[in-house]
């Protein structure tokens, strides 16, 4: 593969990944909105949380399993949000996010809700063997 190709192609994931980060941000706004309804602003939450956690379901360390999750899981999850929250109010927000892109900072409850996951996971997993 040519160096040029390769470039390209690491502009445009380097792309997506910023729309990502974008869109994340954006929900979260709308998540705060008032005209959002409920279970838009259920899923809005899950997926902020999960997509700002500094801490993933399948740690990324795991070869290839590390990384489907955040290839697939969080883009899911950002296309049933964006199903569920009307377009204006997403176009509003997003201005917003960009707006306020420098200043991320780590989402601690994603991070919680992981670890509270994990814990579940092992008490399940420690029941079923007991």
């Amino acid at each position: 593969m040519k160096t040029g190709k390769l470039s390209n192609i690491t502009n445009r994931w380097k792309q997506w990944a910023e729309n990502m980060e974008i869109e994340a941000a954006a929900i979260y706004l709308a998540y705060h909105d008032p005209r959002v309804s409920l279970p838009a602003r259920i899923v809005a939450v899950c997926v902020v949380a999960y997509a700002l956690s500094p801490i993933d379901l399948i740690p990324d360390f795991i070869p290839v399993l590390g990384y489907l999750d955040d290839l697939i899981l969080i883009p899911l999850g950002v296309k049933l949000a964006l199903s569920l929250i009307p377009a204006a109010i997403m176009d509003e927000h997003r201005v917003t996010a960009r707006a306020s892109r420098a200043d991320h900072k780590p989402f601690r409850a994603g991070a919680i809700l992981v670890v509270i996951i994990w814990i579940a996971v092992a008490v399940w997993l420690f029941r079923l063997i007991r």
